[in-house]
């Protein structure tokens, strides 16, 4: 069996899944990460790659009518989300409903999946 390794797939979808998968740890512990935290985390050399990777996660919540995952990956001056990758009025209370929503019963989506949402949204604009 051959293990597959995200820093050696260059998609930004599968990429997008593994950012769910980290989301959701953080979202299980209350907790948020920067752009800089995030890109130490995944490998990445610098934080402004992630619009269309968490696009896609946050238009797959949306049209699943999840609580925005997305609203966890913060700016590390603000503490705020990045425009545009979270529609929140009040993003304390966004937050709150991304902690305390069960991820964990979810399947995670798939790439694919992550894909075609984001697609579909594209489409819609």
């Amino acid at each position: 069996m051959t293990l597959s390794r995200y820093s050696e797939i260059q998609t930004q979808s599968a990429r997008a899944q593994q950012i769910y998968a980290i989301l959701c740890g953080l979202a299980y512990n209350r907790q948020s990460i920067t752009y800089g935290g995030l890109a130490e985390v995944v490998g990445f050399a610098g934080a402004g790659v992630f619009a269309g990777m968490l696009g896609e996660i946050m238009h797959w919540c949306a049209e699943n009518r999840l609580p925005p995952l997305t609203v966890l990956v913060v700016n590390g001056t603000t503490g705020l989300p990045g425009e545009g990758l979270t529609t929140p009025e009040d993003v304390h209370a966004e937050r709150e409903m991304v902690f305390n929503y069960d991820w964990y019963d979810l399947v995670a989506p798939t790439a694919a999946e992550l894909d075609a949402a984001n697609d579909r949204a594209r489409e819609a604009v």
